[in-house]
């Protein structure tokens, strides 16, 4: 498999007919039509619970009424978004620190203005396997020996960040190759908050989005057929434990889609 910041979306193909479309992004990075997908899609699945909706309008109004602000108070809140922001932030060539999350968002609304049916991949607070899971990150994050780590958080990131570079891959001619950097970063950003829940954790929430993934899929495939594709915006560097994870066919987990409709609009 190529490297994980690879620019190339990856794609699964599910034995039982239709593809999986993992589609990777950098936190608050404006995607250039280059980077966007190409491949015609008939759904979409967000490794979200379905208030991020409501998180994505709230930033949108906090925008038309102070511009910048999600920006500055995500600068301000320090942690590894503080670092991630502070540092993408002085790339050249590239649109960064907006908010809402860009390229999510436009996906979303291209769903929305297309009724196209819309999956949120995260189990909601009343599934009890998701709460214990829920309970258990929380646990992990607040380990004394996780919370010590964070007071040399600036450390961690510049080790991080020097072993992430030899992962980045050039992208597409035509894009500028500041969006390597930004990738590096993304990617350095992930891998601390992965290091905050440990592995265990992480792997098990991934398997429950895998087999619901495979759950949308086969909902998607109802309607679709077997060339239905499925598209998944998600972090860069997640795509490829995702995608490992779908290989090992991960029994198929049901959730409803909710599918909207704002008017047919053309693509930003």
């Amino acid at each position: 498999m190529s490297s994980r910041i690879s620019w190339e979306d990856i794609l699964w193909e599910d034995p039982d007919g239709g593809t999986i479309l993992l589609h990777g992004t950098i936190p608050t990075l404006v995607y250039p039509r280059k980077l966007r997908p190409s491949k015609e899609w008939h759904g979409l699945a967000l490794l979200e619970s379905e208030e991020v909706v409501d998180l994505w309008r709230q930033e949108e109004k906090d925008e038309v009424e102070s511009n910048g602000v999600n920006l500055a108070h995500g600068l301000i809140s320090g942690g590894t978004m503080g670092l991630f922001l502070e540092e993408v932030m002085q790339l050249e060539d590239i649109t960064a620190g907006r908010f809402p999350d860009p390229e999510p968002r436009r996906v979303h609304r291209l769903a929305e203005r297309h009724s196209r049916p819309v999956f949120f991949i995260e189990p909601e607070l009343d599934d009890e396997a998701w709460e214990h899971h829920m309970i258990a990150e929380a646990r992990e994050v607040s380990r004394w020996k996780k919370l010590f780590g964070l007071v040399t958080v600036g450390k961690k990131w510049r080790k991080r960040v020097k072993q992430n570079i030899f992962e980045a891959e050039k992208p597409p001619k035509g894009v500028s190759p500041n969006h390597s950097s930004a990738a590096v970063l993304s990617a350095t950003w992930w891998d601390l908050n992965e290091w905050l829940i440990g592995e265990k954790i992480s792997h098990s929430r991934n398997l429950r989005f895998a087999a619901r993934l495979r759950g949308a899929l086969a909902e998607l495939r109802q309607e679709y057929g077997a060339s239905t594709v499925l598209l998944v915006p998600l972090f860069l560097p997640w795509r490829q434990d995702i995608a490992e994870l779908l290989q090992t066919m991960p029994k198929i987990e049901e959730n409803s889609s909710n599918k909207t409709s704002t008017g047919n609009m053309e693509e930003e």
